[in-house]
């Protein structure tokens, strides 16, 4: 077969004017005035359960949407943490250097309260649902500084143990001054916190660490040993794991020592991670570092145990709010964005994609801030909190990197290039399900709680009987479940189960307070269905339009 003939091309007729870079056909960038408006699962659960607060978040969400606490989130990512373990003279300094962007960062979540909020003494009803709300914002703006201020949030109860300690450090931890620089903690305007628990050879196994703590004549112990994950290596201090004769131990060691001599904390090196690329994550030797004991001798796990737990909400409610703004990325572009003469929004199969995808942020939302409505209630609620901790942990954490993956495909190529943002959500969101216990952990969490407290199954059963009788759907599937509760489960089987209890006590939330059109299409979606496992599978009867209107406030 012959090649096609062709007219030769005359380079002067083609017109350079420019008119191939007329930009057409492309979205605006997606800008919320009020991302807490936009959000109605958001905002309904701030005006039910802080509404003292609402005013508040309404205004940090008004300023982490900015484009100048954009710009701050892109410089942190842009110009990553670096290690300076010597000066020029051979000297140790065993010091991190952060771009300028990530300190106005830390400045701002510090200020609002984010370390601090329910733990103050002005602190009104619904404060821990306020302050995981403007965690749940700044997750989707940047992630990377959630990290140290979770763990100086999560360290105030476990410091409680001990007066003494707590009397020197929860008034730090508890300012709303950031305070970088390198002193003894006493001559500081504000402190934060990290956490050194994992090595390298136990990983989640703690039990099997091999740092030793051995007793000094004056109280405090000497700490020998090496940790394979050390988070916020920049913290003024660290709680840590190590051995005692009675067994494992907690203990917290300071970077700076009082009077101003550095602890003998050596940063071996920085971590280069998949995603939280603006925040640092090291490796450190303890070489007969000075330390306190927190709790008893031999109750180390127990002791940090309180910790864990606001923690791993904080995994919950961080996933739950990225997945929130890569799901309002997906709408926006295809609000905005034609193909095959129409647009993307009015495709159908487009439209079924996106309505799913909302679907599962805000049911999402809905435990999250569940869970967080229980730290509000105090230890009445104790039992339900530590266990739905748990399970909203595992299952939003499991949920959000498929959901940011559709997401991104929603964009096709736009969504792969870095501007967008979600490539930094989709490198960012696995850590949740990995940090404080990564998914076959947590579970086997959930199965020995269900076999040690007998109360934690009934604080679950107490909570599905509160949604008693709001649809048939969920009676049976949760009377099928507690009675799966009262077998002795399998411990191979402890994912299943445990799903099925993310999904009651998502059900149970939505048809309580959001009826129609979420917690009818999640009933539908996500209990009464046995086919569909990929995000666009929706029933065809559900309303998609509905459900995308509500997720992004505008219906």
């Amino acid at each position: 077969m012959k090649p096609a003939q062709t007219q030769p091309v005359d380079a002067a007729t083609i017109d350079v004017g420019g008119t191939t870079h007329v930009v057409f056909n492309q979205p605006p960038p997606l800008v919320d005035d009020d991302p807490v408006a936009a959000d109605p699962t958001l905002a309904e659960t701030l005006a039910r359960s802080a509404g003292a607060y609402a005013a508040d978040v309404h205004a940090f969400g008004r300023q982490v949407a900015s484009a100048e606490v954009r710009e701050l989130g892109a410089q942190a990512n842009e110009n990553t943490p670096r290690l300076r373990s010597h000066d020029r003279f051979g000297r140790r300094l065993d010091e991190v250097e952060f771009h300028p962007a990530w300190h106005e960062l830390m400045r701002l979540g510090i200020s609002a309260g984010l370390a601090s909020l329910p733990w103050r003494a002005d602190a009104r009803p619904g404060a821990q649902v306020a302050r995981a709300a403007k965690h749940y914002l700044l997750a989707q703006i940047e992630a990377g500084v959630l990290c140290p201020l979770t763990m100086t949030f999560a360290a105030v109860p476990a410091l409680a143990r001990d007066p003494e300690i707590a009397a020197v450090w929860t008034p730090r931890l508890l300012s709303d001054r950031y305070d970088p620089r390198r002193l003894d903690p006493a001559d500081k305007a504000g402190c934060t916190m990290g956490m050194a628990m994992t090595e390298k050879q136990g990983g989640s196994d703690v039990r099997a660490n091999t740092t030793r703590a051995e007793p000094l004549d004056d109280g405090r112990y000497r700490l020998v040993g090496h940790k394979w994950f050390c988070s916020a290596p920049r913290s003024d201090g660290f709680l840590t794991l190590a051995q005692t004769a009675a067994g494992l131990t907690c203990f917290l060691a300071p970077k700076i020592l009082p009077g101003g001599a550095p602890n003998a904390i050596h940063l071996q090196r920085l971590k280069d991670k998949l995603g939280n690329r603006s925040n640092a994550s090291s490796e450190i030797e303890y070489r007969g570092a000075i330390a306190q004991r927190l709790g008893p001798e031999g109750r180390g796990v127990a002791t940090i145990l309180e910790m864990v737990t606001h923690t791993r909400l904080d995994c919950a409610v961080g996933s739950a709010g990225l997945m929130r703004q890569a799901v309002a990325q997906a709408i926006h572009h295809a609000r905005h964005r034609s193909a095959f003469g129409r647009p993307l929004i009015e495709q159908p199969l487009m439209r079924r994609v996106l309505a799913d995808l909302a679907l599962e942020s805000m049911a999402a939302t809905a435990l999250a801030f569940r869970l967080a409505e229980l730290y509000d209630l105090g230890d009445g609620a104790g039992a339900l909190r530590r266990i739905a901790t748990a399970i909203g942990k595992y299952w939003i954490t499991k949920r959000g990197p498929a959901l940011v993956a559709e997401a991104l495909e929603c964009l096709g190529g736009n969504g792969y290039v870095e501007e967008s943002i979600l490539p930094r959500i989709y490198r960012e969101i696995p850590l949740n399900s990995l940090w404080e216990g990564s998914g076959n952990v947590i579970c086997l969490d959930v199965l020995r709680a269900l076999a040690r407290d007998p109360g934690a199954a009934n604080a679950i059963r107490e909570e599905l009987e509160e949604s008693r009788g709001l649809d048939p759907r969920l009676d049976e599937f949760a009377e099928s479940l507690l009675r799966d509760l009262a077998s002795t489960p399998d411990p191979a089987d402890a994912r299943r189960l445990v799903e099925d209890l993310a999904l009651a006590l998502q059900a149970a939330e939505l048809l309580r307070y959001h009826p129609y059109p979420v917690a009818d299409a999640f009933l539908d979606a996500r209990l009464a269905r046995g086919d569909g496992r990929e995000y666009g599978t929706l029933p065809a009867h559900l309303d998609m339009t509905a459900l995308i209107e509500r997720a992004t406030g505008s219906a």
